[in-house]
């Protein structure tokens, strides 16, 4: 491994690899463990390949290695790809079917228009941005068959109930666990296909396959009335570069097989003989004829390609095209699949999948509100644009959705609000860390206890005492003008006067931690905001444990936001509840630089408490930003015994995070050194039960503040507002994705 320079070069949203002060950090080398693997039958040949053998040392399940053993083996015997592959299509090269855009014929609407089957391909628990897509692309014409990923549950729950208001609105009534690049998104589809052509009574010609993170920039009228009018065409994009390169690039001459919900590397193989294989996009219009050639044909071609590609990565990004192209159907293939992807590799390439995928892939960016000009573009025609995320833009929606739509009426309440569930009881409290679990917890008594003394509207008119009761009901993710605002917590809790249970709504908020220690006058002024948190995302250059909720085992990540400006070199100090100096290194800004981040490599657990990560400029202060990491009440969601309490909040060995003791700085750094602390911080690792609880809540209280309170149900005291009425509410109305009866033209929206 190269040892790092005196100084990092930050360029553009870059990951920084700093020096750390006064060291060349001594880095172990990774040795291969060795492990013995073990099966439930020996395999059939001797597995010698290098990818095949790291696949079986890293594979969880003996299920799996058995899979990946036979599968290699039958490779080597030459009896699992097919060598040579009938090609149908009588052209020689490749179909260019050109088609432009044309206004006006758009408008008009045809005298036999196509009827849509969409296949919504879903996962995670943005209900609320699903339900604004499906009001968006809804008519009554068209048929809507949904696949909610199998580890999904609240997000199937919320979608079964919407299914049931409309006829032409079905679930699929099975789920698979699809990964990103997975054979299993091939299979999905094709089974989707099966039964889309097997329900008798939905009269189809399209074929369109959508996520979440879509979004119509044109009016289904449009759609319908350009699809009429190519009714007997196909539209998938192609790749549109050199077929070896891309063929590499894609990884389709290797090997790939799927199980323990990862795609395993297992060696090369050869691209069969006779076709010529494409790809490109996995998003497609494919027409009914063409659909109900690749699910019931037996040819050759057919058969074959569902072998190839059964142990392909990224299948669905070639198999449609590859049999499309060498097909008889080849001269139906349009070079465009009607949409806009907000493509911008240098962010969207950082290898974010390797922990499920044997290999790097891009990923597109969300699009933002000064993207929304490509949506009116007419040189090309597109209907769909992708990727939307409500959690990290909302405003861009909102913009798309009034450009198609009109502007909601004046005065429509949470136009600019967004709620997304985070936890919801149905699932159960294994569905959650234990970290999650803690500071939910915590969030519930602090509602109350703020409750009681007067802030947000107050409890202290009532006569009624409240004692929190169980595990939450429910928590939420709140956003207004894409900023957000905290978590919503829903709970219930004794009325000890009444003796009856009620269920609230806490709405906790983040208290502001972060602040700039440089006078405005000074010349540094690049820094405009740092922040510590865990499962940052390079591509959309956010933490997507939002909210920071980090506890003694979790990885964290600090970030600085720059101005341009003139190049500058900073110093990074992560300090300790107990002063204790974690970690320091230097980084290089450079003019153009926008965000860099870094995680130092501290031994583990970080010592619970509230941490201070500063920034210096020439040994002077720049700013500074706290931060907590939570000691944890609950062990493999069990309240924690005093054992593992010592274990996890006694923080590392020898209370050294890394190789080298940075004591020495302290004075420097005007860090005042106390065995008072360390002895405090020992005698609270060992806290369990309501002791440890108040620990909890007194360090969650300094970064976190109970906003208001709210009343779910039926409550004794007639001061504490309804939740329906309460705009923060995830209660609240919100016009923008509750769905209601279709009109007389057919549509919702």
């Amino acid at each position: 491994m190269v040892e790092p320079q005196r100084h990092y070069h930050a360029s553009q949203a870059q990951h920084v690899q700093p020096q750390h002060r006064h060291q060349h950090p001594h880095r172990k080398q990774a040795t291969a463990a060795t492990a013995e693997v073990t099966y439930d039958q020996p395999p059939k040949c001797e597995i010698s390949g290098k990818e095949a053998i790291s696949a079986l040392s890293r594979a969880k399940s003996k299920d799996c290695r058995q899979q990946i053993a036979e599968v290699y083996c039958r490779h080597r015997e030459g009896r699992l790809m097919p060598e040579k592959v009938t090609r149908y299509c009588p052209l020689e090269g490749k179909a260019n079917v050109n088609i432009q855009w044309d206004e006006d014929s758009a408008e008009s609407f045809p005298s036999n228009p196509v009827r849509i089957a969409f296949v919504l391909v879903i996962h995670g628990r943005a209900s609320r941005q699903f339900q604004r897509l499906f009001k968006a692309i809804y008519h009554t014409s068209h048929f809507y068959y949904i696949h909610v990923d199998l580890r999904s549950n609240y997000l199937h729950r919320q979608v079964q109930i919407m299914a049931m208001k409309y006829p032409n609105v079905r679930v699929t009534p099975w789920r698979m666990a699809t990964i990103w690049g997975g054979a299993s998104l091939l299979t999905m589809y094709l089974r989707s296909m099966a039964d889309l052509l097997a329900m008798r009574d939905w009269s189809w010609d399209f074929f369109i396959n959508l996520s979440a993170a879509d979004y119509p920039i044109r009016t289904n009228n449009q759609l319908v009335a350009f699809l009429s009018k190519y009714r007997d065409m196909n539209f998938i994009k192609s790749h549109g570069r050199d077929n070896a390169r891309f063929i590499r690039k894609q990884g389709l001459d290797r090997l790939f097989f799927e199980c323990d919900t990862h795609m395993w590397r297992l060696g090369d193989r050869k691209i069969p003989e006779g076709i010529s294989v494409d790809g490109g996009s996995d998003w497609f219009l494919l027409n009914r004829m063409f659909v109900d050639y690749v699910i019931n044909s037996k040819d050759d071609l057919v058969t074959s390609m569902k072998r190839f590609y059964a142990y392909t990565l990224l299948p669905a990004e070639s198999f449609f095209h590859t049999v499309l192209e060498n097909s008889a159907h080849c001269e139906s293939m349009v070079d465009n699949n009607l949409r806009i992807t907000n493509w911008n590799r240098k962010l969207g390439c950082k290898c974010q999948y390797k922990h499920i995928v044997d290999w790097c892939g891009c990923s597109p960016n969300d699009f933002k509100p000064a993207d929304f000009p490509r949506f009116q573009q007419t040189v090309r025609p597109t209907f769909f644009a992708r990727k939307f995320e409500a959690s990290v833009n909302q405003e861009i929606v909102n913009q798309l959705d009034a450009y198609l739509f009109g502007p909601f009426p004046q005065g429509s309440p949470a136009l600019n609000s967004y709620w997304e569930n985070a936890y919801d009881e149905p699932d159960g409290v294994a569905s959650l860390s234990d970290t999650m679990l803690t500071y939910y917890h915590s969030f519930s008594r602090m509602g109350l206890h703020a409750a009681h003394k007067n802030v947000g509207r107050s409890l202290s008119y009532c006569s009624a005492r409240y004692f929190p009761m169980g595990h939450p009901v429910s928590v939420h993710l709140y956003f207004h003008s894409d900023q957000f605002q905290g978590y919503l917590v829903k709970h219930h809790a004794n009325n000890l006067a009444t003796r009856k249970l009620e269920t609230m709504e806490t709405w906790v908020a983040p208290k502001k931690s972060f602040k700039l220690t440089t006078p405005p006058t000074s010349k540094f002024s690049r820094l405009q905001f740092a922040e510590v948190g865990t499962e940052w995302d390079a591509k959309e250059r956010m933490f997507r444990n939002i909210g920071g909720l980090m506890g003694p085992m979790d990885e964290t990540v600090g970030m600085q936001k720059w101005n341009k400006g003139p190049n500058v070199t900073v110093t990074v100090v992560w300090i300790d509840p107990t002063n204790v100096i974690a970690a320091t290194y230097d980084i290089l800004i450079d003019s153009s630089a926008e965000f860099t981040h870094y995680r130092p490599p501290l031994n583990q657990p970080l010592r619970p408490g509230v941490w201070t990560l500063r920034i210096l400029h020439r040994w002077s202060p720049v700013a500074e930003i706290q931060f907590l990491i939570a000691p944890l009440a609950y062990s493999k969601h069990q309240p924690i015994r005093r054992e593992d309490a010592l274990k996890l909040h006694n923080g590392p060995v020898k209370n050294s995070y890394m190789e080298q003791s940075f004591h020495g700085l302290n004075p420097v750094l005007n860090i005042p050194v106390s065995l008072a602390y360390v002895e405090q911080a020992q005698r609270n690792a060992a806290l369990t039960g309501l002791e440890l609880e108040r620990w909890i809540d007194s360090l969650v209280g300094q970064l976190w503040e109970a906003a208001d309170v709210c009343a779910v149900g039926p409550t004794s005291c007639p001061v504490m507002q309804a939740c329906a009425k309460s705009p923060w509410s995830s209660l609240s109305p919100d016009p923008k994705s509750q769905l209601g009866e279709p009109r007389a033209d057919g549509r919702i929206r």
